[in-house]
């Protein structure tokens, strides 16, 4: 069983992610605990009101949201009175025992697993400790869960050799199990490619929705040189649950790929010389950002150029796909640094949406996803500001 803990500020953003799953039929709410009501007559504000209500006894602490996936390997089949014993054992082992929760099961994804809604403040208004709740708490709740249930340990998981003899598309959340998706596409990856940092790796893994990570600086698994992969949903965001470098085939672990960094170091040199006579063939004429993306491509280079939110150019990376080759631009000489070059493009012809991390692979992007999402949640967030007017003015009545 693996676990995974997320902290945020938005009950009603963990509570509309499961919802939403419900509605599409891709999961169900099958325990609740702290609830009045029978998980029947649960309405959307019934289930959001209990969280809230209790967030709002303590409103000095902002992160008040705690989102729990459980998830167990292919295989394991459990049904959902196991699986309601396994939360409220694994909520006792954390410190949650007393706190209300949600439980769904999902089928959205090759692996069977859960997913829990609750929050840390207490009735008291005193907060649950986060701090290192996942490899403490979280840990030996989990191992003992896995003894208890007899379940596959997540150390034994047995590692997926990669197929490479499957044609390697692009990953989508959901449509086969996460690790063995990212285990093929590293496979492929880390095989063909000539790349000689993380940024490198994740350049080329950006187009199949892949990302390596090594979490924030500030991180104890940065400190302790760790690295996990995530699959991306199609607006770049980690989406599911993170696969540990280690449980992988082939170990593709930060010490694993600095060995592969040196060697690749030598290996893309012969093609360096050939990749910066095409720039220079591209830059012979002026371009703007998008022309200069698209010239290269047509010469089988692709180019992934990364922007601040101010839309100022700050890293750029060069894919020669004939080759496999991967060249960051300071790499290839100070003319082809993100700085030099954004000075030497033209402005676009017309506005165009910005966008963070945009990578050259042929496709339009746009912000229709974010409008959509607005035009989706405009007429709860309307139903949330008169339910709160009403709360509000409730608890004033109550207090005259």
């Amino acid at each position: 069983m693996v676990a995974k803990i997320k902290s945020g500020k938005s009950l009603i953003g963990a509570l509309n992610y499961n919802e939403k799953k419900v509605k599409q039929g891709k999961a169900e709410l099958i325990h609740v605990r702290g609830y009045p009501k029978d998980i029947t007559d649960l309405n959307f504000y019934d289930k959001l009101f209990r969280l809230t209500d209790l967030a709002d006894s303590n409103q000095r602490v902002q992160t008040n949201t705690v989102h729990i996936s459980l998830n167990f390997p292919n295989g394991e089949s459990l049904s959902d009175e196991t699986l309601r014993n396994i939360v409220q054992d694994y909520m006792q082992g954390i410190g949650f025992e007393m706190q209300p929760w949600l439980v769904y099961r999902h089928s959205d994804a090759g692996h069977p697993h859960i997913h829990i809604v609750t929050t840390n403040i207490k009735r008291d208004g005193y907060r649950i400790s986060l701090h290192y709740l996942g490899q403490n708490q979280s840990e030996k709740a989990r191992k003992a869960i896995e003894i208890k249930y007899n379940l596959v340990k997540a150390e034994d998981q047995p590692k997926q050799k990669p197929n490479l003899k499957a044609g390697v598309t692009a990953a989508e959340y959901g449509k086969a199990e996460t690790k063995r998706v990212i285990t093929n596409i590293l496979g492929f990856t880390l095989r063909a490619y000539k790349f000689t940092s993380i940024p490198e790796l994740n350049a080329v893994l950006q187009p199949y929705n892949i990302q390596a990570d090594r979490g924030s600086k500030d991180s104890r698994m940065y400190a302790r040189e760790g690295l996990v992969y995530w699959i991306l949903d199609l607006q770049g965001n980690k989406i599911g649950v993170p696969i540990k470098a280690s449980s992988i085939y082939g170990k593709p672990t930060l010490k694993t790929l600095e060995a592969k960094f040196k060697l690749n170091e030598q290996l893309r040199k012969p093609f360096k010389a050939a990749l910066i006579k095409s720039i220079d063939e591209v830059l012979a004429k002026p371009q703007t950002r998008r022309s200069f993306q698209k010239a290269l491509r047509e010469k089988g280079i692709q180019v992934i150029i990364r922007q601040n939110e101010e839309g100022r150019i700050y890293g750029v990376t060069f894919i020669d796909q004939k080759n496999k080759a991967v060249f960051n631009g300071s790499d290839l000489g100070k003319a082809y640094s993100a700085n030099l070059l954004s000075a030497k493009f033209l402005p676009e012809p017309q506005k165009t949406p910005y966008h963070q991390n945009t990578a050259d692979n042929g496709n339009t992007e746009t912000e229709n996803g974010n409008e959509l999402l607005d035009i989706l949640f405009a007429a709860e967030r309307e139903d949330m500001a008169a339910l709160n007017k009403f709360k509000k003015k409730k608890r004033k009545g109550l207090n005259l």
